[in-house]
């Protein structure tokens, strides 16, 4: 099988929960290639992602590591076996990598949660306000770079499965470029919040709980809990988060978050009123 340069990240979550599998199992990867009939960098290479893994095979390793959970060996399955080429291909090589991790995430994703602060969700915002965020990055990007930015963005924000999102009053106030574009952004917000699969809420500054939001998240649901996904922003692009302890705590995070804010009716007046203002 030929080895791969660059994995994506779903393809490095397979190789990870495989690796998990194999040590809950109490075997290292000389004992699990003996026990295959593979060698050691074989097994390495599958774990690493760096190359592909056929069902047979995934389920031998299941089976071999005494792994019991038929619903959650399928989905490892269903991951191994994908070969969807997504839009965001279109891409690689001009976008950094973990733009196209975050959109084959996403692609793949049952629902998406997030927790905004400073900014409006970027799968929510209008092109306006995209290419003010994006201008205002250092270095400086070049024409071509904005625009492919604001055009991913723009086809990220084609999703049709469950969002919710919770954004503080902050990032609803603060203007990233000049007042008709957050006019435009606050109704932009006001039209999606109206959509079946969007639910918008607000967390307004005089609210207890702030504390508990104070930092921005996207929650990422996949067809099971063990296999969901946190993405946290970082200088160089974004961190994804998979330990279970850790999803867990996220997930009492985000479920903190969201019983301070207010309700998706009250958060639409809210953002009305805020229109008004401006």
């Amino acid at each position: 099988m030929v080895q791969r340069r660059e994995p994506t990240a779903r393809q490095l979550r397979l190789g990870l929960e495989l690796r998990r599998l194999r040590e809950a199992a109490g075997l290292t990867a000389i004992q699990a290639a003996a026990l295959l009939g593979m060698n050691r960098a074989q097994i390495s290479h599958i774990e690493s992602g760096l190359i592909g893994v056929s069902e047979e095979r995934l389920r031998r390793f299941a089976s071999h590591y005494a792994s019991t959970d038929e619903e959650f060996i399928d989905a490892l399955v269903e991951m191994a076996t994908d070969r969807t080429r997504g839009w965001w291909e279109e891409y690689r090589g001009l976008l950094p990598t973990s733009f196209l991790d975050l959109s084959e995430l996403e692609h793949h994703a049952r629902s998406l949660r997030h927790v905004a602060i400073l900014y409006v969700p970027g799968l929510l915002q209008t092109e306006d306000y995209s290419r003010a965020v994006f201008s205002s990055r250092l270095p400086e990007l070049t024409s071509q770079e904005l625009e492919l930015r604001i055009q991913h963005r723009k086809r990220r924000q084609e999703f049709t499965i469950p969002y919710e999102a919770v954004i503080h009053e902050a990032a609803l106030r603060i203007r990233v470029s000049d007042r008709a574009t957050s006019r435009a952004q606050l109704t932009r917000l006001l039209e999606l919040s109206e959509a079946d699969h969007i639910t918008v809420r607000v967390i307004p500054f005089d609210l207890d709980g702030f504390a508990r939001a104070s930092s921005t998240m996207t929650y990422v649901g996949d067809s099971l809990p063990k296999l969901d996904t946190v993405v946290r922003d970082a200088p160089h692009g974004s961190v994804f988060i998979d330990s279970e302890a850790q999803l867990s705590a996220y997930r009492t995070r985000f479920r903190k978050v969201e019983a301070v804010s207010l309700g998706p009716e009250r958060s639409r007046d809210f953002i009305r009123e805020l229109t008004k203002e401006l």
